[in-house]
């Protein structure tokens, strides 16, 4: 099952993606919203539900959970990119968080900010919880996972770097892209282990990884974070980056106004983002 979130006339609501068809989960008397849905268990429902179809092709299609209640990454999670920064691999999850404002939509703009220009990618593989829940033991988190999605942690390095928690250099507006849809685990066979994850800029293939490749698999980060705080339906955890990002290219790569970056992880889809100037309008 691919669920989605879509802009369709003038209307926000949730939808079941099936081929270039979206079934219009709302007008099949589930809730409109896809964290309501999460919320009130109708995963299953949502499934089974028949309405009316809309094309893909006329919809816009926004961030699956438009403001997920947290956002949750790891960093340096793959062997790659912990070598290419000079670090060590970490003993326990690195743990920090994106704010909820940095939510944005699978082929909606990455704004450059004119606080900095020293704007990076990150591909990632990204999961959604599915229902409240704390201590969960890795070998039960597939039962709190709703599904999988893919993610860009869009990086300010220089704000980043300023502080240990990253927060600040995480966070800056439409920097955590993600979509299209929610894929559910039944339908990349079990899990979101094995699939192959790619991010181009302008063509360039720039990361290449496999998600058999995470230091902390989606099952320990979800151990992890739920032995300290409770984890809720539509909560968005990030599972951290591969080798090939910009900072670490001699000399840094940095993104710039034009550039177009599209990530890929095999089963789950693609998600593409031009890089703009921050508008005028973004102040007060």
């Amino acid at each position: 099952m691919r669920l989605v979130t879509f802009t369709h006339g003038g209307a926000t609501r949730a939808g079941r993606l099936e081929g270039g068809e979206i079934t219009d989960l709302g007008e099949a008397g589930l809730p409109r919203d896809l964290r309501a849905l999460l919320e009130a268990g109708a995963l299953a429902a949502a499934g089974a539900a028949s309405g009316p179809r809309i094309p893909l092709d006329a919809v816009r299609l926004e961030a699956p959970i438009p403001r997920p209640g947290k956002i949750l990454a790891a960093g340096l999670n793959y062997a790659d990119h912990v070598a290419e920064g000079g670090r060590k691999a970490p003993e326990v999850p690195i743990i920090f968080n994106k704010q909820s404002t940095a939510a944005s939509g699978p082929f909606d703009p990455i704004h450059r900010p004119r606080a900095s220009k020293h704007l990076d990618y990150e591909g990632e593989l990204a999961l959604v919880i599915g229902r409240r829940c704390r201590h969960v033991p890795r070998a039960r988190a597939a039962e709190v996972i709703a599904g999988y999605t893919v993610l860009n942690d869009v990086s300010v390095r220089d704000w980043q770097m300023r502080s240990p928690t990253y927060m600040m250099g995480k966070s800056f507006d439409t920097h955590c892209p993600f979509g299209p849809a929610l894929v559910s685990a039944d339908e990349l066979g079990g899990d979101a282990s094995g699939l192959e994850l790619r991010t181009w800029v302008n063509g360039e293939l720039r990361q290449h990884s496999n998600t058999r490749e995470l230091i902390f698999d989606c099952g320990a980060l979800v151990e992890h974070l739920s032995t300290a705080f409770t984890l809720e339906p539509g909560d968005l955890i990030a599972t951290g980056t591969c080798g090939g990002v910009g900072m670490a290219m001699k000399p840094p790569r940095w993104l710039v106004p034009g550039d177009r970056v599209r990530i890929e992880i095999e089963s789950i889809g693609v998600i593409e983002n031009e890089v703009i100037e921050e508008p005028d309008t973004q102040r007060i």
